[in-house]
Formats: structure tokens, C-alpha cells, sequence
């Protein structure tokens, strides 16, 4: 497929009017053809009209219509072949396997949301019947059913060119809701998003599906996105990225007319607490499998563990010791854009500044579009007195936080932000110590795991991607897994309602 550099709205092509510009080849800082325009604020207007004209029929398709949809959309996907696995690989320097294996996680959790769809479940059908002898008032007909909010903005992420971007977890959460979606790319990876887009707009036509059931847009700044949260039909926003860019658009919602909800999700630094006796029989072990996880994608995965928490003792030495050498021998990793990588150096650069922090390892130098793994310790006593300590450095930086008891631990805990995971390890004679500290973590991070690392979320059912915030901005949600549907839907009741006048799903209790 020939890229065009073109927007997508009404499921054609048509030329942006702003600010042109071009993906960038992380591993050589070179730019890439073509040029991409950016979308002005009549173009949003336009793709924002057309998806809420497309959203009373879209809403009401058929559950089989709409997962044949989304099965199509990943049908397409996988149609595109090596030419969007070598276009991802040019524009984020992440290697084949790593984007092959996002590619399945795209199609694999589009055809998940195809299956939920079937399900029907997520409707949440409910009948209450009538009883017109109820005494002293007569008890109304009502039924129950959830609604698809209306059209949701999706914004790509940088660290997922695929699996979270234009065709990923926001994307069909919102599609399997009945929520028509206009996504506006990263401009990191633009031709990947073009390819992708370009999928989903042949799905909406072959599917029959109303043109503004889609749209992809384009932006070098930040003048489209801010435009899309402040637009009057947009009723939701689903968002992966900094802190700083989620709480921007989360005040943009807040100030609306009709605020709506903003589903961003922002930092973690993974804590991973490491109990006593698990590290007097694995310190080794827990060390080398630390520094594979915080190297994993050059740290820029939103569960890499950035923090490690333990007691003092033979045990802690060990596994520094051993995650040092690992980290040693850890070669430099191309970042995802030069941008990225020069934060993370100022990041190391700052840790490294430190009077209460002292580098254990770094990783082996590379070139100049490369950045090394970094692993820092420093007492629990600074942790505490330093709030900075948690700032996340996205990359692969580590900090250890040495505690001189059990008590000290749980105070620097207790002091921890919002995460996405913590991590336990124990061995046998640890558990009692860890299930008294069970229901604190329960209330810091949407998904806890023992003896693992958090990097690798499976797209279940069971799985949350979320957590207190900054990790995410509603702990009560998640952009990962089936539960992340009911992000875009809301409950209406139908109180005696003529069966005539009852939608589809509700007229048979």
C-alpha cells in the first residue's frame, strides 16, 4: 500500500491543512516518507460530526453485525503483512519479534471483543416486572440495559505502535461498546498508524457501517487532540502516555459544558517487594530475572519495575550483586524517539545527582540514538524525606530502596503513589509477613503478583491495566482485557415502556 500522508475522515482520504511533518527513524534520527499534514480544527470538526451523525446507528447494530466488524478490522491487519511489521520496526526501532508479537496481541484482543460482543453480556440486560396489586403503591415495569456512550477520542501511545494505538485496546473496547472512534495518531509513528487506519476504514465499508464510524488524524503538536477533548460530541477520551499529557486533557474534560470522562492512563514505577527468606533462596535467581525485566523493550513498557523494596541483609547484597552483573552486560537500546531518550537520560542524569542515591550498575554504552541501562540504591530514610525518589524515569532505570526493618518497609509503602502493579516475592516462610501488608497493596495498584515482574499483561478477562492515580486516571477501570468495555458504556432504565417502543435487547425479558 502507497502511504499518502492523508487524515481519514468519512472513510476517504483527504489532505491535512496544518503543520506538516515526518516520522522519524529512532535508530538513525533520519526522517521518513512521506510527510504527514496535520488535521486543523475544521477537519476535527468535520471527523466529529460525521461520528455523531454514525453514532445512533452504530450503536444499535446487531451484536453479531458489530463482532464480524471487529473481527474484520484484525483480518486486515494481518492482511498488511511485512509491510506494516518493517513500516513499525523503521519508525519505533523496536526489533521484528517485538512488533509481531504486538501484532497478535492486536488481533488477538479484537477478536477477544468480537467473542465478548457475542456474549452480549456487557449489555447487562435486566427485567423487573410489574405488579399492579403491590399495595400501598403499584410497582412499575423496568428494564435495564447498558448504552454506548457516544464518540470516543483515542490517542496512540508511543511505547505501543499496535496494541495500543489505532487499532488497539481503546480503540476496540470503545468499537465493541457501539462507540464510534476518532483516533488521533502519535506522531512518532505515523505511517504504522496510516496502515492500520487505512484496515479499519475497509472493515467499516465492507461491514456496511455508517463513513464516521472512523476516523484517524494527524498532529505534530497538540492542537487536534486538545480540540477533540473540548468537542461537544466527543463523550469519552481514551489515553496512554505521560502524566503531564493525561491530566492536560483531563482538565480540558473538566471544564466542558458536559465534562466527560477521561480514561488516561499515566506513570507507575512498578514496586517489587522482596521478602527475606525468598531472597536467602533465590537472591541470585530474583536478580538476573529483575534486570531482564527492567531492560525488556529499553524499559519503555508502562510495567517495567522501577522500583525494588527490601530489608537489609546478606539476602539484598546478593541480589545487587547479581542484578548488577546482569545489568553490566546489558547492551544499549535504541529508544523510541530521540525526545524519549534524552528525557531518560535527564532522568538518570538526575538520579545520578543525587547526595542520597549511589549508582550500583549501568548497562554497556552504545551509540548516540542509544541509551544504557542504569540501577541505583539508596536508604529508606532518603526515599522518604525525597518525594522525587518516585518520579518515574521511563527507561530502564532501577532504584533500590534499603529498609532496615519491617516496620521501615511499610512505611515507604505506605508513602507510595498510585501503580499499575506491585510485585511480591516470597518463598514459603514469608507468607504470613506478606498477607498483613495484602489489603494496603490492594488499595496502590490494580494488579498484584508474586514471584514475577509485572512486563507481560495478558489480554484475559481477569486482567486489570489500571490503578490509583497517577497510574491511571479511574482506578475503577481497565484499558486491558473484557472489563475495559464498560469504560464506554452507561446504564439506562426503560420504565413502562410499550413493547413497541422497547429497543431490541429489551423486549423479551
Amino acid at each position: 500500500m502507497t502511504l499518502s500522508g492523508d487524515l481519514l475522515i468519512g472513510g476517504t482520504n483527504v489532505r491535512g491543512s496544518a503543520a506538516k511533518f515526518s516520522g522519524i527513524n529512532p535508530a538513525n534520527g533520519s526522517p521518513m516518507e512521506p510527510s504527514f499534514a496535520g488535521a486543523t480544527r475544521e477537519q476535527v470538526e468535520q471527523a466529529t460530526s460525521l461520528a455523531w451523525a454514525a453514532f445512533p446507528v452504530y450503536k444499535e447494530t446487531s451484536l453479531e453485525n458489530r463482532a464480524r466488524f471487529l473481527e474484520a478490522i484484525a483480518e486486515g491487519i494481518l492482511d498488511l503483512g511485512d509491510e506494516l511489521v518493517l513500516r513499525a520496526i523503521d519508525e519505533t526501532g523496536l526489533l521484528r519479534g517485538r512488533i509481531e508479537g504486538e501484532r497478535a496481541r492486536t488481533v488477538g484482543q479484537l477478536r477477544l471483543f468480537a467473542k465478548e460482543v457475542r456474549d452480549g453480556v456487557f449489555q447487562e440486560l435486566r427485567f423487573d416486572s410489574a405488579d399492579a396489586d403491590r399495595k400501598p403503591v403499584a410497582k412499575p415495569d423496568l428494564r435495564l440495559r447498558n448504552i454506548a456512550l457516544g464518540p470516543v477520542a483515542v490517542f496512540g501511545a508511543s511505547n505501543f505502535p499496535l496494541a495500543f494505538s489505532v487499532a488497539g485496546g481503546d480503540t476496540a473496547s470503545a468499537l465493541a461498546a457501539g462507540c464510534p472512534v476518532i483516533v488521533k495518531a502519535h506522531s512518532a509513528h505515523p505511517g504504522t498508524s496510516a496502515l492500520v487506519g487505512k484496515a479499519v476504514v475497509d472493515a467499516v465499508a465492507a461491514c456496511g457501517l455508517p463513513s464516521g464510524t472512523f476516523a484517524l488524524l494527524f498532529d505534530a503538536g497538540f492542537e487536534v487532540g486538545q480540540t477533540l477533548v473540548a468537542d461537544h460530541r466527543v463523550r469519552a477520551v481514551g489515553f496512554t502516555g505521560s502524566r503531564r499529557g493525561g491530566t492536560a486533557l483531563m482538565k480540558i474534560a473538566s471544564e466542558r459544558k458536559q465534562p466527560i470522562p477521561v480514561y488516561a492512563e499515566m506513570s507507575s514505577i512498578n514496586p517489587v517487594i522482596l521478602y527475606p527468606h525468598a531472597l536467602l533462596v533465590r537472591s541470585t535467581e530474583i536478580g538476573k530475572s529483575f534486570a531482564a525485566s527492567l531492560t525488556l523493550g529499553a524499559g519503555q513498557f508502562c510495567t517495567n519495575p522501577g522500583l525494588i523494596i527490601a530489608i537489609d541483609g546478606a539476602g539484598l547484597d546478593a541480589f545487587i550483586e547479581s542484578a548488577a552483573t546482569a545489568l553490566a552486560e546489558a547492551p544499549a537500546q535504541t529508544m523510541l524517539t530521540g525526545g524519549i531518550c534524552e528525557a531518560y537520560r535527564k532522568g538518570v542524569a538526575r538520579l545520578s545527582s543525587s547526595s542520597s542515591v549511589s549508582q550500583v550498575s549501568a548497562g554497556k554504552d552504545g551509540t548516540p540514538h542509544q541509551a544504557s541501562a542504569a540501577l541505583f540504591q539508596t536508604t529508606a530514610t532518603a526515599f522518604l524525606a525525597n518525594p522525587e525518589l518516585q518520579e518515574e524515569v521511563f527507561g530502564a532505570a532501577g532504584l533500590i530502596v534499603r529498609c532496615h526493618d519491617a516496620d521501615e518497609l511499610g512505611r515507604v509503602v505506605e508513602s507510595l503513589e498510585g501503580q499499575l502493579t506491585i510485585a511480591l516475592h516470597v518463598d514459603a516462610d514469608d507468607v504470613a509477613a506478606a498477607s498483613q501488608m495484602i489489603p494496603q497493596l490492594e488499595l496502590l495498584a490494580g494488579r498484584l503478583l508474586v514471584n514475577g515482574f509485572g512486563t507481560g499483561v495478558e489480554v484475559s478477562p481477569a486482567m486489570v491495566h489500571g490503578g490509583p492515580y497517577p497510574a491511571t486516571s479511574d482506578g475503577r477501570s481497565t484499558s486491558v482485557g473484557t472489563l475495559a468495555i464498560y469504560r464506554f458504556l452507561r446504564p439506562v432504565s426503560y420504565q413502562d415502556f410499550p413493547v413497541d417502543l422497547l429497543p431490541a435487547p429489551l423486549k423479551k425479558p
